[in-house]
């Protein structure tokens, strides 16, 4: 296989019309990572990837790839390859002129090209398959099949699309394991686009967060879900709650902030004006049912939902201007002393586990 690109973007954006769809990223993707762009639909991850991949033109800014500026390259030359969320198989033709279907564009000889779609389509253990139609196989299958497809060009970059949004929810999961041991094997850079904070985490050495056509913050998952550095971050990542409030006092490193309910928080390690807004992070499963002691932090609230979710329990609590605010026990915890909807809670948690959150300048 090729040696795998480092993708260096650098300030690109894409602007449609009067519609601004990517504003200005700059991201270096190391050569041979994994790395999922993450975010909701419309937040500019698709745009990005196709603009790596040459089938959408660059507003303004540059993507390199390894030392090659290929900007102005057509997806042909950039040395990727790109994978559809459709698939997009040929029905009239069987695997095999399926995968060696690029070479042929390229004009190498029939014997040539087939015999490197087979080894493309044994590296998928697909072989046994090469002479059906893509009709005749189930999603997973046809997978297999587009990514043999991509790969038979040696690309240096490998980019997906939501690869995995067709799946049922037990294929994706054995995708998810086949996809990972493939770019450790390959050793090339995969650039993977989702929107499923799990798929995200289980897959990429690099999680790319965006929103509104900006990166909110890129790192490694364990990162990302233990420090996110905005509050659409540790929203957007799930089991995470944010305060929003004012900063009211500042002594010793600790920040005080009151919420407009009226309670007050407190937060470490956050360079602030009294004030100034502010927003904290605590991790749902940081949150203890009981009240404050003189070394905790919390509020009372009113139960609003009790999920069961086999080893834990999840209970969302209306208080401290949250409709939302919500704790992470373990099943045995809550059978212990159980709560209700409409139940009245106190919370608490340790001023260790408060994640100060950064705000994003427009």
């Amino acid at each position: 296989m090729s040696k795998a690109a480092e993708i260096d973007i650098a300030s690109v954006s894409k602007v449609y019309g009067a519609t601004t769809a990517v504003h200005a990223i700059s991201l270096k993707i190391p050569a041979g990572s994994y790395c999922c762009l993450l975010g909701p639909s419309g937040c500019g991850k698709t745009s990005t990837l196709r603009m790596i991949a040459g089938h959408e033109s660059i507003s303004s800014g540059d993507i390199r790839l390894g030392n090659v500026v290929v900007t102005d390259f057509p997806p042909a030359k950039r040395g990727t390859a790109m994978m559809f969320q459709s698939y997009a198989l040929f029905p009239h033709l069987d695997l095999v002129d399926n995968v060696a279907f690029s070479l042929k564009m390229k004009g190498v000889e029939k014997q040539e090209r087939r015999a490197k779609a087979l080894e493309m389509l044994k590296l998928m253990q697909m072989e046994a398959y090469a002479t059906r139609r893509p009709a005749q196989l189930s999603g997973g299958q046809q997978q297999r099949v587009a990514l043999a497809r991509a790969l038979i060009t040696d690309p240096e970059a490998l980019l997906l699309d939501e690869p995995l949004s067709a799946l049922d929810p037990f294929l994706k999961i054995r995708m998810r394991a086949e996809l990972k041991k493939l770019q450790k094997t390959l050793g090339i850079t995969f650039v993977h686009v989702t929107h499923s904070q799990e798929e995200a985490m289980a897959l990429a050495d690099a999680v790319v967060i965006m929103n509104n056509g900006r990166i909110e913050q890129a790192a490694a998952p364990r990162t990302v879900f233990e420090r996110p550095a905005t509050a659409f971050v540790a929203r957007f990542m799930g089991d995470h709650n944010v305060l929003s409030g004012r900063v009211t006092a500042i002594e010793d490193g600790v920040v005080t902030l009151a919420v407009p309910e009226g309670q007050t928080f407190a937060v470490r390690d956050i360079a602030q004006e009294v004030g100034k807004p502010i927003d904290i992070g605590i991790r749902s499963d940081r949150v203890r049912l009981g009240p404050a002691s003189e070394k905790s932090l919390g509020f009372e609230g009113v139960v609003s939902n009790v999920e069961y979710r086999g080893a834990s329990v999840k209970i969302t609590v209306i208080g401290a201007g949250s409709d939302d605010f919500t704790v992470l026990v373990s099943d045995a915890e809550y059978f212990k002393k159980p709560v209700s909807t409409g139940d009245a809670v106190s919370l608490s948690w340790a001023l260790e586990d408060v994640i100060p959150l950064g705000r994003m300048s427009a």
